[in-house]
């Protein structure tokens, strides 16, 4: 194993705050009511006997006068404010600065010379570019940036409720799609930042929490979250090299925002109601009348009759139900001249809405910055998860498929076991899901401790030191206990699992920064080393025969299995960042990573990576004039990225000990090693342009081209060989891209309504450019292939119905001549591409109004184009291939072959099913296009007048709504997530600041 020096140390950029976006009308309101009492208490301020009287005007953009700009003399006390007219008297000695502030413009300066009158026109300081964005190892405004960096802030994560900020972020940033696994509490989200990249390599994004590089998807608390930037292109995530491929997900957590101690406190709670959407079972009468329809009625089992429909059980409905969320969060911030403190816990519990399963997580926070001294501040974090999970969950699988017909509690109330002799049970498995449930279990526990020693020392006004140091540990246990009495413990007289894992992880960062300013030049400059290591160890065993209730594995009667894994990683880094700004019109930046990495040999263990940017702010110019145009900037960048195998020892010959001989542990060969295997390597072009208009309107569109080779491809090799294969740098894939955002505030009173709006769209376009000796290779139902989407489906083409005979049909075609015909026979239709998973564009947009006190806010995700194979219809819309399941209502617009109904979308149905028309083909390919509500909220805040006297500084309240509406195509539960939809929530809320 190679060698990496393990010092101690670290980096990463903190989040600096957002400047005040106030309404210029009502800076103007104000300061004309506060304007006598300024003139008196500061014009009135004696003067030394060489001052002589400056006057001038203040203008804004527009040539407009300002009202009640401060006018201050820099390194004094003496100051004015602009009058009625936007004119300003002061004393002043040659040579004084003049220092020009007026909230939401740009401060400026203005020496005394000769002149007694010194005219100035204020700049804009527009909220879009002066903002502050962290980058990852350090932070620019937007206005410096060369690359595509997305910003979401605290705000915007308060929207739905959820646990997992991955799924926050749905449809608010272009060029990220986001995609929720599950309806069930405590999942995911599948994230895709500007389309696939690999075919067999990781296409998740890094995630970095307060400068550390987390492993996986760190479970963070929302509400502690002050921003999140979202790195897109090479260049933004070229200084995370090797595993910024997929891009980078940089969040930093909060900091205390005033000077005084506040202490916020919230509550919410609702419930979750099973989102079915427009999909439907049959009930009992639907299901006689489907059995009526079968063309080979005497098939039919004699057990069938009409009078079946006299049972009507409702499988879903008893599966589901209406289930409790409740989130509680509470925290302090603060801070002195030397401290500023961030401390916080939250507690989250939910119920899933398909009854037995409830997730809970605590979390807590404490984050510190205390200053020793002018130049050395210390920067401990320390957090904390802890999530458990309890499953007694009704199965999905058999609420959709259990017939109506059978009862599943006796007439005397008991659960119905279907298994025993002389039970009437029409379902074709014989499972009662709620037999089992009874006794059956499974349990997860998991807590996880993140402690950060990080510290700052200021070595001049020009440099700076900091260093981030992490230590991560993981531990989870799980267990799952299946009773003697239940059907599938019987056999093995009840049986008891229980699993263990730890994980520890260790990163470190030193870094060196240089800033400097003079003149109009601005320099910014970092070098830093970076160290990263991961260990990770489980044991699991099973056994057997067990005391009904016992939970302990030893009191097993008989192991059964015996597991264990270790394995580890390691990296080291030294990178190399620097920036140049040219009196805020002309920005540059180079950056340079070189990675080591243990997952390779020694003879490719080391890797470059590197990106280049520039961006020119156009309305900076002095030849710009055009005065709708408040701001207009083009960047462009180019850099180089990677990405690592998933094999964490791909460079070694591996064996494998898992067999015995003779009673004794046996290696064999497993795989064949590759000591030159490298990075799969990204190379990125983006191009954009942002644009402001009529201080109204904020637009940016940006185009980009990822080319991705030395993809890391397991070649297998056969079976004579005694080895599974090898690993080795074969294939590339290409992504090309448009996204756009836009932003409009349509109206706008400091006293009124205001309402704004966010919309943003991307497009990508994916295709596979080089794969293993050029040949396909089939995955399932899906195929790689030269020249196509990364996700093309591949399977028999569906045709339709035969209107004369109600019999289904597929394509065939002749592979010499590439004719095409339609055959009836399963096994002679061809295998081709029928159509491609990825969506043709995705986004989402932001509807906020408010008045006064009451603000709704909505959210809405969309996506459209890209296919998703409902497999689920192979069974619950089999035309009678699946009889002892129960089937689906056919949706608006489907319908049955008769002899009266000749042109129909499903073939006449047949008990024991149709010539295998419910085999996988292009039939059950659906469009996964929706257009998704994903949360609508309506707040009040108490006016300050009633907080006040309330002894507190804000008190709101709120109802919310998520996922109410999703209009769709699918003839599922859901498009996103296919069988566990997300639910419908309803929330009530209450926060409160003291």
């Amino acid at each position: 194993m190679m060698k990496f020096y393990k010092p101690e140390g670290p980096v990463p950029g903190k989040g600096q705050e957002l400047r005040t976006n106030i309404q210029r009308l009502f800076i103007r309101t104000v300061s004309i009511l506060t304007l006598v009492v300024l003139y008196i208490g500061i014009y009135a301020l004696p003067a030394t006997a060489q001052d002589r009287e400056i006057t001038g005007t203040v203008t804004d953009e527009h040539n407009e006068t300002l009202i009640g700009v401060s006018v201050k003399v820099k390194n004094s006390q003496r100051g004015t404010v602009t009058d009625l007219l936007g004119k300003y008297r002061i004393t002043a000695s040659t040579g004084d600065s003049l220092q020009f502030s007026y909230l939401g413009y740009l401060v400026s300066t203005r020496v005394v010379g000769a002149s007694s009158v010194i005219n100035i026109s204020l700049s804009p300081d527009d909220k879009r570019l002066s903002e502050v964005v962290v980058t990852g190892y350090s932070t620019q405004t937007r206005s410096q940036l060369t690359g595509s960096i997305a910003q979401i802030s605290a705000d915007k994560l308060t929207d739905a409720t959820s646990p997992s900020v991955a799924s926050l972020i749905q449809g608010k940033v272009p060029g990220v799609s986001v995609v929720s696994s599950s309806g069930r509490p405590g999942s995911g989200a599948q994230i895709r930042v500007r389309g696939r990249s690999s075919i067999n390599s990781g296409i998740e994004p890094l995630w970095v929490v307060d400068g550390v590089i987390m492993h996986g998807v760190p479970n963070l608390n929302p509400a502690d979250i002050e921003n999140i930037s979202i790195l897109k292109d090479a260049s933004s995530a070229s200084l995370y090299g090797s595993r910024g491929a997929n891009g980078v997900i940089v969040v930093t957590t909060r900091v205390p925002k005033g000077s005084k101690g506040e202490i916020n406190a919230s509550i919410k709670t609702g419930i979750s109601t099973f989102n079915t959407g427009e999909f439907a079972l049959m009930n009992a009468n639907q299901l006689v009348e489907y059995y009526g329809m079968f063309a080979n009625q005497s098939a039919v089992p004699g057990w069938f009759s009409p009078n079946l429909a006299s049972t009507n059980t409702n499988w879903l409905r008893i599966g589901s139900q209406d289930a409790p969320t409740t989130e509680v969060d509470l925290s302090y911030s603060g801070s002195t001249d030397r401290t500023k403190v961030y401390i916080a816990g939250n507690s989250f519990r939910e119920e899933g809405t398909v009854k037995g399963y409830q997730y809970n997580r605590y979390s807590a926070r404490a984050n510190l910055d205390y200053k020793i001294s002018e130049k050395l501040s210390i920067q401990p974090k320390i957090s904390g998860t802890y999530t458990s999970g309890s499953d007694q969950q009704h199965s999905v699988y058999e609420m959709y498929r259990n017939l109506p017909w059978d009862a599943p509690y006796s007439a005397s109330g008991e659960i119905v076991n279907p298994r025993v002799n002389g039970t009437t049970w029409y379902g074709r498995d014989l499972s009662n899901y709620l037999y089992n449930l009874q006794w059956n279990k499974s349990a997860s526990n998991i807590a996880n401790l993140l402690v950060n020693g990080d510290f700052l020392y200021k070595i001049s006004n020009e440099f700076s030191f900091k260093s981030t140091n992490n230590v991560t540990y993981y531990h989870s246990d799980a267990s799952s206990y299946v009773d003697p009495k239940a059907t599938n413990g019987v056999a093995d007289q009840g049986r008891l699992s229980n699993s263990m894992a730890k994980r520890i992880t260790r990163f470190t960062n030193q870094l060196l920064r240089f800033n400097k300013a003079f003149d109009r030049h601005t320099v910014n400059a970092l070098v830093s080393y970076e160290y990263s290591d991961y260990k990770y160890n489980d044991v699991s065993a099973t056994g057997k025969g067990i005391v009904p209730g016992i939970t302990i594995i030893g009191a097993t009667s008989e192991p059964t299995t015996i597991s264990g894994t270790a394995n580890d990683y390691a990296f080291q880094s030294a990178l190399f960042n620097a920036t140049y700004d040219y009196s805020d019109r002309y920005a540059a930046q180079f950056s340079f990573r070189r990675d080591g990495s243990s997952r390779f040999g020694n003879e490719s263990q080391y890797g470059n990576f590197f990106s280049v940017g520039a961006a020119w702010n156009i309305h900076n110019e002095s030849f710009f004039k055009a005065r709708q145009v408040h701001y207009l900037r083009l960047k462009a960048a180019y850099g180089g990225v990677g990405n690592t195998p998933n094999s964490l020892y791909p460079q070694y010959e591996l064996y494998s000990l898992s067999a015995q001989y003779n009673g004794l542990p046996t290696a064999f060969p497993s795989s064949l090693g590759n000591s030159t295997l490298t990075w799969e390597k990204t190379y990125d072009t983006n191009l954009g342009v942002e644009l402001g208009l009529f201080d109204r309107l904020d637009l940016a569109v940006e185009v980009y081209n990822k080319n991705t080779s030395n993809l890391l491809h397991f070649v297998p090799l056969p079976a004579i060989s005694g080895y599974s294969g090898f690993y080795d740098n074969i294939g590339a894939v290409q992504n090309r891209g448009i996204e756009a955002s836009l932003g409009a505030r349509i109206l706008s009173s400091p006293k009124g309504f205001n309402w704004r709006l966010d919309f943003n769209i991307g497009k990508n376009v994916n295709k596979v450019k080089e794969l293993y000796q050029g040949k396909d290779q089939v995955s399932g139902n899906q195929i790689y292939k030269q020249g196509e989407d990364i996700n093309t489906f591949y399977m028999r083409k569906w045709v339709g119905v035969d209107p004369a005979t109600g019999n289904p049909q597929w394509e065939a075609v002749n592979q010499t001549s590439g004719e095409v015909t339609t055959t009836g026979n399963y096994t002679a239709a061809s295998l081709q591409m029928v159509g491609k998973g990825t969506p043709d564009f995705f986004g989402g947009f932001n509807s906020n109004m408010s008045y006064k006190g009451v603000r709704l806010e909505s959210t809405f995700a969309f996506s459209s184009g890209g296919l998703v194979y409902h497999g689920q219809r192979e069974t619950f819309d089999s035309d009678g291939a699946y009889p002892t399941y129960n089937q689906v209502v056919l949706k608006s617009g489907w319908s049955r072959w008769t002899p009266e109904n000749p042109n129909a979308t499903h073939p006449r149905a047949y008990f024991g099913g149709n010539n295998r028309s419910n085999g996988p083909s292009s039939r059950y390919l659906e469009d996964q296009s929706f257009f998704r509500m994903r949360n609508v909220t309506l707040s009040y805040t108490l006016p300050q007048a009633i907080v006040s006297r309330l002894k507190a500084k804000g008190i709101s309240a709120y109802f919310s709504g998520d996922n109410l509406m999703t209009l769709t195509q699918f003839s599922g539960l859901d498009p996103e997530t296919i069988d566990y939809p997300l639910p419908k929530r309803f929330m009530f809320g209450l926060n409160l600041t003291l």
